[in-house]
């Protein structure tokens, strides 16, 4: 299962301003601009590459600046930018919200220099206070938060808002057959366990932390057919629904569970989470339910979309980023397993 690296396609969706959202097959489309959403995520994913070199690192320093200018003086965010530079929409607290402190806090703690650390600290600090009531931007923002308390275990700011999203998030049900906190899964449903399990190694929590497990544990067994991921569809998924496999599938929900297996196997140390990152990682490359490979091996693109007999050609932002998410946790984590 091959675990190389091409951010050949990220660089291509890039000018001077920030990250285009849409592509027309491999060309970025300039006419629907940038959004927070996708500069946020491509700021994680360039802060956990290991040892980047200087194009990696001044696109990283792009990235945050854009996340940056997004922030009002209140700690909201704005998300829609035209190709013009300029902001579309009032700021909110909605998901781009919550994907800004996820961004800016894995940057204020492993970005790799100690000016874009505090930089992106200073960003985070800045919209930390704010909580929001839509229980999905509060776990992203959880995810932002718990990366600074991995590295800074004494910050109150991050450890309050990640506390605040553990209560929004939910309690996790009884019912086995459905303990999910929503009554239906919705998109990057695997971002909350793992800001649960990830809530539960900081703040601590051990009763958070296993709810987080079981969350996952029982997502795994849903999005799994014949040994390989079936992700929740873009129309989502409600308890008694039909079992699949649904469509479209996007990149986002593969990589959402790749991040959650790895941060549960960095809580617990077993194996079966490297079985689900392995199923996360294998959607992209044609172990799926169309036996078809997301990976654009011309591009280092991701097609946008898995569809019953085919793919959304269009190789977008959001879906390259998943790509690249998730293979930096199977280099890392897979690459050395039998």
């Amino acid at each position: 299962m091959s675990s190389a690296i091409s951010f050949d396609h990220l660089f291509r969706l890039t000018d001077g301003i920030g990250l285009f959202e849409h592509a027309l097959g491999s060309v970025p489309r300039r006419e629907h601009g940038y959004c927070v959403d996708d500069v946020a995520r491509g700021l994680v994913v360039l802060t956990r590459e290991p040892s980047p070199g200087v194009d990696l690192v001044r696109l990283l320093e792009r990235y945050l600046a854009f996340v940056l200018a997004a922030q009002a003086v209140d700690g909201a965010v704005h998300n829609r930018r035209d190709s013009d530079g300029r902001w579309r929409d009032d700021p909110g607290l909605g998901d781009c919200w919550g994907r800004a402190l996820w961004g800016l806090g894995t940057a204020a703690a492993s970005a790799p220099t100690r000016r874009l650390r505090a930089s992106a600290r200073a960003g985070f600090l800045a919209s930390a206070g704010r909580r929001s009531p839509w229980p999905r931007a509060m776990t992203f923002a959880a995810l932002g938060a718990g990366e600074v308390l991995l590295a800074h275990p004494d910050d109150e700011p991050a450890r309050a808002l990640l506390t605040a999203a553990v209560e929004v998030i939910g309690p996790v049900g009884a019912n086995p057959s459905w303990p999910w906190p929503e009554p239906t899964l919705r998109y990057a449903n695997g971002a909350v366990p793992e800001a649960l399990i990830l809530a539960g190694m900081c703040l601590p929590d051990k009763v958070v932390l296993a709810n987080g497990l079981r969350l996952l544990a029982w997502l795994l067994q849903v999005e799994t057919r014949d040994g390989n991921l079936s992700p929740t569809p873009v129309g989502g998924r409600r308890q008694g629904g039909d079992p699949g496999p649904g469509f479209d599938q996007q990149p986002i929900e593969a990589a959402a569970i790749a991040d959650a297996c790895a941060r549960a196997h960095a809580a617990t140390g077993r194996k079966r989470w490297l079985t689900g990152l392995g199923r996360a990682h294998g959607w992209f490359l044609g172990d799926n339910d169309s036996s078809m490979a997301l990976l654009n091996p011309d591009t280092g693109g991701c097609y946008d979309g898995l569809e019953p007999g085919g793919r959304n050609l269009n190789q977008g932002a959001e879906s390259t980023l998943a790509l690249l998410s998730t293979t930096q946790h199977a280099r890392r984590l897979l690459a050395s397993t039998p």
